[in-house]
């Protein structure tokens, strides 16, 4: 979810001194960190269960904290110009080169390739989240053979053999299932998901994600698929069965499944699998209300929060049960204005998830499902 300026509210993180055995890693993002194009990068800063993010490189942000630039609070990330200077600015050398930018077209510029490559020849393991897989190019899958350097692409489907086809499984899944769609692609649907689910957690209600990109899945979603990169015969069937796979695993009472695109986006097919494989008992919407023209087709408008409604309970016959704002070039007070808007035309809660107490995204969901509150949904602590 980028944003152009510091939550109105931002307090300091709080530090854990319990010892961190993730392994550390370095961001790649450079020229688009706090940017839509960053949006890796953006979500592993926020959230990080795999790996213990030490530094991001981005020479237009070098010098700041990377939880300052992006959310107006310290992260202890700092933000460097180069590979070299993470040594210098965190005395240590990273394990990991986490490639952290999304560009639309899925591919390495040839300044991205030649840093990713001199990762690999400073010995890191690199992390991709491309459609070009690096195991897939001649001279960068050399270099990590020459230096015993591990290339892990996030979304590499498995084998077409073993790629799973719908079958109706997901009946059996009796837990609230929520998905979390947006009215654009790069709108903060992950970071909704992730808050969301934490909240819940947090309140006492079990509740698991179901990661469906590249982002999600290095942030240490245990459940999903990297759904953009799964042949369309199969992508139902293989997001059946990571949610499946959530609900046999843990029981929980909440299953939040992360959207992708937009169900009226022109270019993306993702949200209709969304709503086809998980069959959603609600949607959350993400919309950004100061967005005019869609993020990487900047002659489309944007649909309005109404339409986008509309179409998905339409579509995915289900019900959106709120709205959750993406404050991108807003103030503190058109947030608020922007959510009183929507409360009175739709008829829906609204919040903003980053700007906004998480308690308002759990009462979104418990207000729907009020059973969530009966304590044969609690956690036992």
């Amino acid at each position: 979810m980028p944003i152009n300026g510091p939550a109105p509210h931002a307090t300091p993180r709080v530090r854990n001194t319990t010892p961190d055995v993730r392994p550390s890693a370095v961001v790649y993002c450079e020229g688009n960190f706090a940017g839509i194009d960053g949006k890796t990068a953006n979500g592993l800063v926020r959230s990080s269960e795999r790996y213990r993010i030490v530094a991001v490189i981005d020479s237009a942000h070098a010098g700041k904290d990377a939880g300052q630039v992006l959310d107006g609070a310290d992260a202890g990330i700092p933000i460097v110009g180069s590979l070299a200077q993470v040594i210098q600015a965190t005395g240590t050398i990273p394990q990991l080169f986490i490639f952290g930018l999304a560009p639309l077209s899925g591919l390495m510029s040839r300044s991205e390739r030649a840093a990713v490559l001199e990762a690999v020849l400073a010995g890191l393991d690199i992390v991709s989240g491309l459609h070009e897989f690096l195991n897939d190019d001649p001279e960068i899958s050399a270099a990590a053979q020459s230096r015993n350097v591990t290339l892990l692409d996030v979304r590499r489907p498995r084998p077409t053999k073993d790629l799973r086809m719908f079958d109706g499984a997901i009946d059996s899944v009796d837990c609230v299932r929520i998905a979390v769609l947006g009215t654009d692609g790069a709108i903060g649907k992950r970071t909704t998901a992730t808050i969301l689910t934490k909240s819940l957690n947090d309140a006492g209600i079990h509740a698991v994600m179901v990661g469906t990109g590249q982002t999600g899945l290095m942030q240490g979603a245990a459940y999903g698929v990297a759904l953009d990169a799964i042949p369309a015969q199969f992508g139902v069937g293989e997001l059946e069965g990571a949610v499946v796979k959530a609900w046999q695993g843990e029981h929980p009472a909440v299953i939040v499944i992360e959207g992708q695109g937009a169900l009226s986006h022109p270019a993306y097919l993702s949200s209709t699998v969304v709503l086809r494989a998980s069959r959603p008992h609600a949607v959350i919407l993400q919309h950004a209300p100061a967005r005019v023209m869609l993020s990487d087709y900047p002659t489309v408008a944007m649909p309005s929060a109404e339409s986008e409604r509309d179409l998905i309970e339409q579509f995915g016959k289900t019900r959106v049960i709120g709205i959750t704002i993406n404050h991108e070039n807003m103030s503190d007070a058109e947030v608020s204005a922007s959510q009183a808007e929507h409360a009175q035309t739709l008829g829906l809660p609204a919040t903003d998830p980053l700007w906004r107490e998480p308690r308002e995204l759990v009462e979104m969901v418990t207000g729907a499902f009020p059973e969530l509150l009966k304590p044969a949904h609690r956690v036992v602590a």
